[in-house]
């Protein structure tokens, strides 16, 4: 999927039905939910989720279109790293980014089928709380069961796909130049 093509101004109910989905899409992300409930971004880390989502709505709602895939998931991408100094590289920022734009699109036709499926599809809990859970279960035929118990806070990669907080940045080295990482990849590729 390329773009979004704005189509035109959106009316008030898509609008409200388009921020509807973006908080229910961002109470099923795990990795958001788990860097606003270990304050990644500190105190206000449920208000810095809140304005990304408001940040989202404004770009489909304010913007003029075409609204394209890479400008939608690097914008999520540059927030992200600036609120929570973190980098999400389970591809969930991808993920994110291409159902909203089916959701705008959609949303823009007066459909409101997907945002439906998902408030029909209500999580128990919230995300974090459902991965520790299946993380509890997982290890109950283990023997490692109280371990697990104690450190809940701390479940392992395999059940859940969220990065670590950004490392501080490298070094110049002798001659004065600094290796810079690739910002991430496979996006290009799309």
């Amino acid at each position: 999927m390329a773009a979004s093509n704005g189509g035109g101004p959106i009316s008030a109910e898509a609008r409200a039905a388009l921020g509807e989905a973006i908080g229910l899409m961002f109470g099923r992300w795990t990795a958001l939910q788990m860097a606003v409930e270990n304050q990644w971004g500190g105190r206000e880390s449920r208000a810095k989720a809140d304005q990304l989502g408001e940040s989202i709505l404004s770009w489909f709602c304010d913007s003029k279109g075409p609204h394209y895939f890479e400008d939608l998931a690097d914008m999520m991408d540059d927030q992200i790293s600036e609120s929570f100094n973190a980098d999400f590289e389970d591809d969930s920022i991808e993920e994110v980014a291409k159902q909203l734009l089916i959701i705008h699109e959609e949303c823009l036709q007066n459909n409101y089928s997907s945002i439906e499926k998902l408030r029909n599809s209500h999580v128990q809990g919230n995300a974090v709380a459902q991965s520790r859970q299946i993380a509890a279960e997982d290890s109950d035929s283990s023997d490692d069961d109280e371990s697990m118990m104690e450190d809940e806070a701390a479940p392992g990669p395999e059940q859940m796909a969220v990065d670590r907080p950004r490392p501080s940045r490298p070094a110049p080295d002798a001659d004065g130049w600094t290796v810079v990482p690739p910002r991430r990849g496979g996006r290009g590729q799309n």
